[in-house]
């Protein structure tokens, strides 16, 4: 078995972890290999009770890798999906950060989290994604044009509104006058998109959302479309440019630039583990089971 680790930077909540789930690793006939530049930011911490010398290191993944563990909150495991790519590697996270929907592996169950899952005791679950391009072409969307949780175009250096006429399938839909605008997968319905007042959708519903952010249309509502659907738009306002995001990778774009977002071609694999599931993540993470009448 071959396993891949990766995090963001070291951070101090980092260490215990990093440590229990190297040494989990370590009892096991298994290859182990950290992200370059994660793996330079553990050694630099001298407080480390492990030898790091034991691990190999990657830069770029390829088909050989079995797993993929990410180590820190959700942004993280975001940015592994960088590394991935269409290698269709299953991800899983140990939770670091605070709210934690996709890294759902607790510090304080690493170890038996890890020998259940090197035991096969899991399930996959794949996400859809969605890829974007524009007209004219944008050389800083070429790198990885992806985006597992959602794409999102706002306003930039301004406190004005902008306004994103939208249309489905080259049908127009209207125009939203907002601070932007969301489009969102079912994976990232618990993120952005739910602060915005967007819906939650069950994981591997084969749908999307646009949920307006700060509308001036008072009548304006977050909408579910098929995943079939190619979605176009095109921003105007008071400023030139304007800010895109996919996940947390920002590009800009100027107003002369047109939109289109829809499913990527392939799916991440995302590993859901035995005895639990999303509804149990909502429950917890959202508080919906802390009303006393239940």
């Amino acid at each position: 078995m071959k396993i891949a680790i990766y995090g963001q930077f070291y951070q101090k909540n980092s260490l215990e972890p990093i440590e229990s789930l190297l040494k989990v690793l370590q009892k096991k006939t298994i290859d182990v290999f950290i992200e370059s530049d994660f793996y330079a930011s553990i050694k630099r911490e001298e407080t480390i009770n492990i030898n790091l010398t034991d691990f190999k290191t990657f830069t770029v993944l390829d088909t050989s890798f079995d797993l993929l563990i990410s180590i820190g909150g959700d942004g993280t495991i975001l940015r592994a999906i960088t590394h991935v790519r269409d290698l269709s590697i299953p991800i899983v996270g140990i939770n670091t950060g605070r709210l934690g929907f996709l890294a759902t592996i607790q510090k304080d169950t690493i170890e038996s989290t890890i020998n259940d899952i090197i035991k096969g005791d899991f399930r996959i679950s794949e996400r859809n994604l969605l890829t974007i391009s524009t007209v004219p072409e944008n050389k800083d969307l070429l790198d990885f044009n992806i985006a597992l949780n959602e794409i999102a175009v706002s306003r930039k250096n301004t406190t004005s509104m902008i306004t994103v006429e939208t249309s489905l399938d080259d049908e127009y839909l209207t125009s939203y006058w907002a601070d932007g605008l969301i489009i969102s997968t079912p994976t990232g319905s618990t993120g952005y998109s739910l602060s915005c007042g967007g819906p939650v959708i069950m994981p591997e519903s084969d749908s999307f959302v646009i949920t307006p952010i700060a509308p001036h249309n008072l009548n304006a509502r977050p909408l579910v479309i098929p995943n079939s659907t190619e979605i176009k738009l095109r921003v105007s306002g008071r400023e030139d440019n304007y800010l895109v995001s996919l996940d947390s990778r920002i590009a800009t774009l100027h107003n002369d630039s047109v939109v289109i977002i829809k499913q990527a071609d392939f799916k991440i694999k995302m590993i859901e583990l035995t005895g639990k599931s999303f509804l149990q993540t909502l429950r917890k993470k959202l508080l919906w089971g802390e009303d006393k009448r239940n």
